[in-house]
């Protein structure tokens, strides 16, 4: 099937009226993001049953009539991997498409394993090898090579084969329905939405500091992650986390002593030396009820610990019948929230509880015994 390359409007207008009665479509999308906070969308591709095309946002002005028909509710739009896509089609237009369908979700429900590449699923589905010559390409590199585009093309090219699969595979096991939810998380628009004042609980090793030390982070975060979204710089380039990890945790009152901390550089201080006193000042008025804190979870005593050993065999087991990978059910973690007695956890939600949790929670009320031989693990009700 040949690939179209368009990079005129009218080319445009009339590849979208061509597929407009389509009910689903392929997409995917080429970014960068190495020097930028937001990526930079370099080239959408999209498959249909008869149609494939590359379209290049560099070059076209104006993307509407392929973005009309990508939040057209009419037509369920197919990712693998879909959040970073969501996120780029977020930042075009403030808001996201649905229906979706990911392809990568609905593989681990389906025993593909959890979190599976788009070469590996296309690999097992269709007996395909990917070509992967290209995979560090520079997509904002203008002209791109016939070898390129048919590249490009390939991650709709099968993308449309798995989905017709999986969505047949997915009917005859009765599955479709066990997506819906993870399909609906993952157009939450809170997902997309950056929020400076809460960025510092992603920062790495915030989880060591506590009290006024968090407080100041909390601030500096802030601070880095509006001059990232000002900017358009990466945050690492603003400040690393390191940095502002010392900052909070020595909290220098003076230019003088931010020689102390390794990686400051001279013209970082010199530049924002009186933003960092200003804001670490700023913190230290908050009160104690205003400072942020980091939920220490209890640990569990060395009974719990066997409990959870025994639940993430039970996993395993259930999981095994049901042709599922155990990871996309449920981690360790998740297990060990159960046994603390949490509700809110995806283990005790939709279909994941129908299959696993139900049994767990059996288990731990008394009303399921394991027992086992050489060869395999029993249940009993």
């Amino acid at each position: 099937m040949t690939v179209e390359f368009i990079t005129q409007q009218t080319d445009l207008a009339v590849f979208c009226q061509k597929i407009a009665d389509t009910t689903w479509m392929a997409v995917d999308t080429e970014f960068l993001r190495e020097k930028t906070y937001y990526p930079q969308l370099c080239l959408i591709q999209v498959a249909t049953e008869d149609n494939i095309a590359c379209i290049d946002p560099l070059i076209l002005e104006d993307l509407t009539p392929i973005l009309d028909l990508i939040y057209n509710p009419n037509i369920t739009v197919v990712f693998h991997a879909a959040r970073q896509d969501l996120e780029l089609f977020y930042l075009l237009r403030g808001s996201l498409p649905s229906p979706i369908f990911d392809t990568q979700i609905a593989a681990t429900v389906l025993g593909y394993g959890e979190q599976i590449g788009y070469g590996n699923l296309v690999k097992q589905c269709l007996n395909v090898d990917l070509d992967k010559a290209h995979s560090r390409t520079d997509w904002t590199k203008r002209p791109l090579d016939p070898a390129q585009i048919d590249y490009a093309a390939d991650d709709v090219r099968y993308l449309r084969d798995v989905y017709k699969l999986l969505t047949q595979q997915l009917e005859q096991k009765n599955r479709t329905y066990w997506l819906e939810d993870d399909f609906a998380n993952l157009t939450k628009l809170e997902t997309y939405q950056a929020d400076p004042d809460n960025i510092w609980r992603k920062i790495k090793g915030a989880g060591r500091l506590k009290d006024l030390q968090l407080a100041i982070l909390q601030k500096l975060g802030a601070w880095r992650e509006h001059r990232a979204l000002k900017s358009n710089r990466p945050r690492r380039w603003i400040l690393k986390d390191d940095v502002l990890i010392d900052l909070a945790k020595l909290s220098p009152d003076s230019v003088d002593k931010f020689s102390l901390i390794r990686g400051l550089e001279a013209r970082t201080i010199e530049r924002h030396g009186k933003e960092f006193l200003d804001i670490i000042k700023q913190a230290k008025t908050l009160t104690k009820e205003q400072w942020p804190t980091v939920k220490k979870s209890q640990p569990l005593t060395t009974q719990q610990d066997a409990i959870v050993d025994a639940l993430l065999a039970l996993l395993r087991k259930t999981c095994a019948e049901q042709a599922i990978s155990p990871v996309a059910v449920a981690v360790r973690k998740d297990i060990e929230r159960l046994v603390k007695g949490e509700i809110d956890i995806p283990i005790l939600q939709g279909w994941r509880y129908e299959i696993v949790g139900q049994h767990l929670q059996a288990f731990i009320n008394g009303k399921l015994s394991i027992t086992a031989d050489t060869t395999q693990l029993y249940t009993q009700e």
